[in-house]
């Protein structure tokens, strides 16, 4: 499975952007999609997963009530919409392919795609 993540930029504290990160492959339907970043001098941390179906979404503290994650299975598609953005949210941010939710927020996965920068101007 190939991931590739677009729809990074620059934007204003305050702002939105929508990620999206293309699957290749067969498994993308049954597989558990989640987004990390990782900021400057810091480790990579979980941001945000959810079930195969769509049903079940789990969210760092610190992005609750200001990211949605999303999926598109006929697409092969998972997304990452983020509002409200926060100065503390610039990272490189990435996504991956994995079997849990619970898997993914301790980086039990099976692919991990390429990072797309996400710069939030104070």
């Amino acid at each position: 499975v190939q991931l590739q993540a677009s729809g990074g930029g620059l934007v204003q504290a305050g702002g939105s952007l929508r990620l999206s990160c293309v699957a290749s492959g067969r498994t993308f339907r049954s597989a558990v999609m989640g987004w990390f970043r990782q900021a400057p001098g810091k480790e990579r941390e979980f941001v945000a997963a959810i079930s195969s179906s769509g049903g079940m979404r789990h969210y760092v503290d610190s992005v609750k009530g200001r990211f949605t994650i999303s999926r598109d299975n006929a697409k092969n598609t998972v997304f990452l919409q983020m509002n409200t953005l926060k100065p503390e949210d610039t990272a490189v941010y990435y996504c991956a392919a994995g079997r849990s939710i619970v898997g993914l927020t301790t980086k039990q996965l099976d692919y991990w795609g390429q990072g797309t920068q996400v710069t939030v101007s104070s």
